[in-house]
């Protein structure tokens, strides 16, 4: 569910909680995609033959498709009214804790861990985490960086 606020209230969102997106199939065309998008075919995420075999029991989805999904998620939990671009400002810190197989699903919760202001604009750091439906352990925990320029 996307929380919408106004660009006034941004300085008072640290530690907001924007709660869950809605799940997302990792299908093997997603995964393809990705893999021609990067040139990164390796067998373990587009060989679904072989990776039976592998060590993680079946293709797997790039680690970067998986860290890739926080800006679409991010984008699905918080609309800022009054601004006029938006920023994927980078990372400060990132953990793939477990993989994620073709076929799972997922979803990132996020919080907003801090606001700060920057020229024409602000900059929120933001704990994000992405788990896998059923799965015992996150995919994903990384802090990301998004600017917000009015």
């Amino acid at each position: 569910m996307t929380t919408t606020v106004s660009y006034a209230d941004v300085p008072g969102m640290s530690g907001t909680d924007l709660g869950w997106t809605d799940w997302l199939d990792v299908t093997q065309e997603r995964v393809n995609l990705f893999a021609d998008a990067t040139d990164d075919h390796q067998w373990i995420h587009i060989d679904s033959e072989r990776a039976k075999d592998g060590p993680f029991g079946g293709a797997i989805a790039h680690g970067f498709l998986s860290l890739s999904l926080t800006v679409k998620f991010w984008s699905e939990l918080l609309d800022v009214d009054g601004v006029s671009t938006k920023v994927n400002y980078g990372l400060d810190k990132v953990r793939f804790v477990s993989p994620v197989k073709v076929g799972a699903r997922v979803r990132m919760n996020a919080i907003i861990a801090e606001v700060t202001e920057v020229a024409g604009g602000y900059q929120f750091a933001v704990d994000q985490t992405i788990e896998i439906e059923g799965g015992d352990k996150p995919a994903v925990v990384a802090r990301g960086l998004y600017r917000f320029y009015a």
